[in-house]
Order: C-alpha cells, then structure tokens, then sequence
C-alpha cells in the first residue's frame, strides 16, 4: 500500500557503506541549526555497542519481539543485517512526517527500495567514502572488530556502494564538514520548495496577500 503525501514533512532516506561515516555526519547534523528534523529510531535485535542507549540509538529488542512487530505489520521496512534484525517503525515515521517534522532514515539499499514503494515522495541521499583504502582504514580504527569482520564488512560496503545510482543525491565524505554541509544544503533547499512553503507559511501568505483580493 502507498502512503498518501498529505503531509509536511519530508522522509529523508539516507544509506551508505558501513565505515562511510553516515552516523557522524547526521549527529554533527542533527547538533546544527537543522528545525523540525527528527532521526527515526529504529529497532534492532543486535547488542547494544559501549554508549548506545536504548530509545535514542536504536530500541533494542529480542528476536521474539521482532518477529511479532513483523507479524503485525508494524514496519515500514525489515531486514536481517549480519546476524541481526533491523526495522523502520511505521506508525513512529508517518506521525512525525504529519506533525510537520523532517524525519532521516538510516538504512541499506534493500530498505531504500521498500520504502520507496510505499512513499515515493521520499527523499534519498547516499554517502560514499573517498576510496576503498579510507574505507579500510576507517573500520580499522573503530577498534571494535577482528580482521575477518572487517573483510566481510568491505565486501558487503562493496556490494552497497554499487546502488548509489538508484539514489536522488550523492555526498563524498572526503572532508568531514564539506560533507556535513551539503546534506545540511539538501535538507534546507527541499525546505524551501514552493509546495512546502506554502503549507508552513500559509498565515503569512494570507496576510500578504489580502489586499490583493
């Protein structure tokens, strides 16, 4: 089923390869003077990493309760990645995009292409790293996987980077805060296409224009 865009908000798809940097730069993001932009939380089988917290980075779930979200068509989208499940609440999604709000989804390619079908109007951004060796490196450095992990990672990042071209935008993460601009510049121009305006400044176009009628 299709989801009508009786809404203001725009749904922001965002996938990339793991060790892009897509978490950083939406946390650095999110932390600028970015209105009314919500990250959607989703829910996840998988252990919590040093830091995490539940209801902010993921809500942690065990596989039971997934598989009854799952039976309940509580998702937008679900997929297994590793060894582990991941879902796009979709009640959570639909009520912040008819409150008015942005809201950023995190997820793969498979996910982009589910969530397309049911909202077309979505918008999507993919993110890629300045080359294969940054990549590697930057798997490296998180300190949190052995080296057959981190193999098996760059061939799935591989295999993810070769449908960037089913994407609406392509940022590089090259330069940290090049790449935090340019989606910052993505979110703000799609705040200011004419169709938004004028539902979110509607009072005010009145008001203007009342002399005119």
């Amino acid at each position: 089923m299709t989801a009508t865009n009786s809404h203001a908000g725009t749904l922001y798809i965002i996938s990339a390869p793991s060790g892009a940097g897509k978490s950083s730069l939406l946390r650095a993001l999110l932390e600028g003077k970015q209105e009314s932009v919500q990250l959607s939380v989703s829910h996840t089988t998988r252990e919590p990493r040093p830091g995490e917290v539940d209801g902010r980075d993921y809500h942690f779930i065990d596989v039971a309760g997934f598989q009854a979200m799952v039976q309940d068509a509580a998702f937008f989208e679900h997929a297994q990645v590793f060894d582990n499940y991941y879902g796009t609440s979709r009640q959570s999604v639909l009520d912040q995009l008819q409150a008015g709000n942005d809201v950023i989804l995190e997820i793969d390619w498979q996910g982009a292409r589910l969530i397309r079908e049911q909202l077309p109007e979505a918008v999507s951004i993919f993110i890629l790293p300045p080359s294969r060796d940054a990549l590697q490196q930057r798997l490296q450095d998180r300190g949190q996987d052995d080296d057959a992990i981190i193999a098996r990672r760059m061939r799935d990042a591989i295999s993810e980077m070769s449908h960037f071209d089913e994407y609406d935008y392509l940022v590089i993460n090259d330069d940290f805060d090049e790449a935090r601009d340019e989606l910052a510049s993505i979110l703000l121009s799609r705040r200011l296409r004419l169709p938004v305006q004028r539902q979110r400044q509607a009072a005010l176009l009145a008001a203007l224009l009342a002399s005119a009628q």
